[in-house]
């Protein structure tokens, strides 16, 4: 199973992104899906969740300005991100868990600055 994230960058507060991540080598209509994020001297943290059922959860930090989606299709799960702060900087990294077994993507950096 590989993932590859992109859609990072370079954003002034207030603005959106929009991640992506494609998975190629899994049963991806049949796995639950993740956004994690680690900013600098940060432990990896979750942003949102999408169970294998549809439910969804969130960070408290983010909710509201996030939303993540999935495209089964294309084997791909986004993540929309509004109203950035500059709290929000940090290496985006995308997981799918498959049979309970995680994988992960590569990570994204987004940088939330003026």
């Amino acid at each position: 199973v590989q993932l590859q994230a992109y859609g990072g960058g370079l954003v002034q507060p207030g603005g959106s992104l929009r991640l992506s991540c494609a998975a190629s080598g899994s049963i991806f209509s049949l796995s639950a899906l993740g956004w994690h994020r680690q900013a600098p001297g940060k432990q990896r943290e979750l942003v949102a969740h999408m169970a294998l059922g549809g439910a969804v959860n969130y960070a408290d930090s983010v909710k509201g300005r996030f939303t993540i989606s999935r495209d089964n299709a294309k084997k791909t799960v986004f993540l929309q991100m509004n109203s950035l702060k500059p709290e929000d900087t940090a290496v985006y990294y995308c997981r799918i868990t498959t049979y309970a077994v995680d994988y992960w993507g590569q990570g994204t950096l987004v940088t939330v600055s003026s």
